[in-house]
């Protein structure tokens, strides 16, 4: 199977380090498609400003503000439309170093059909109720999954498959804001797509800000798991008799 990965990045609200991002998925040479999620000025103009086709950057722009999900989806089926096979997605804000992602190429060259999933390192810049409210999606996700093959579905840094996550984008209504990290790698497990786990270290750097909508996004979240948990007793068995997925070849673009 050929591998020819590239990288996704959503963007909303987030530029100021978004350069040095870039420059370091480049020297990895990796194609690089920007998803501007709607944003207006002066984030608009400053994503328009790395467009560059011609030295592997391409900026998208949705007019208006979808989410997270919403945003790297369409950055998959742009991706998938240019024949890349796989995609890694990585946030905007500086939080995860590029450098990492060579460690994510080389497992999924070995391992085309798996998901490889960051699983996040913090320091002392994150904050602490982020990092301690996070256990309670991975215990729901150790339920809904009955493993602990996923060590963090909320981590935003992985190297997908880009044919077995459109499969499950066509076919599911994943969310479109924060809770898709989660949903649609439950939803590839269910489906029998290896994960592969790499601990990455994230960081906060001084003056980030999150997207993370604290009341919005946690009834989301809330809600979604709610909606996984309920499935559970049926897709559980049914995953017994699902076929692990077999690599596609790209389509020449």
């Amino acid at each position: 199977m050929s591998f020819r990965p590239c990288a996704v990045i959503p963007a909303f609200n987030h530029y100021q380090r978004l350069g040095p991002v870039i420059a370091g998925l480049r020297a990895l040479d990796l194609a690089v498609f920007i998803v501007d999620d709607g944003n207006v000025e002066p984030a608009r103009s400053a994503l328009a400003a790395f467009d560059a086709p011609e030295r592997g950057v391409t900026v998208l722009r949705r007019k208006v503000n979808g989410g997270k999900g919403a945003a790297v989806i369409d950055g998959f089926r742009r991706a998938a439309a240019e024949g890349f096979t796989h995609a890694l997605q990585i946030d905007a804000d500086g939080q995860h170093e590029p450098e990492q992602a060579a460690r994510f190429l080389e497992l999924g060259r070995a391992n085309p059909t798996a998901v490889i999933a960051g699983a996040a390192v913090y320091d002392d810049s994150v904050p602490r109720a982020r990092k301690f409210g996070r256990y309670i999606t991975h215990f729901w996700v150790w339920v809904e999954t009955a493993s602990l093959d996923i060590q963090d579905s909320l981590c935003g840094f992985r190297l997908y498959p880009l044919s077995s996550a459109l499969e499950v984008v066509d076919s599911e209504n994943i969310g479109a804001r924060m809770q898709f990290d989660t949903e649609i790698l439950v939803q590839m497990h269910w489906r029998r797509v290896p994960v592969i786990n790499v601990p990455v270290q994230v960081i906060y750097p001084p003056g980030n800000t999150s997207n993370f909508a604290m009341l919005a996004d946690n009834v989301r979240i809330s809600l979604m798991h709610l909606g996984l948990v309920l499935q559970t007793p049926v897709r559980l068995p049914l995953k017994l008799f699902r076929k692990p997925p077999r690599p596609v070849p790209p389509t020449q673009g």
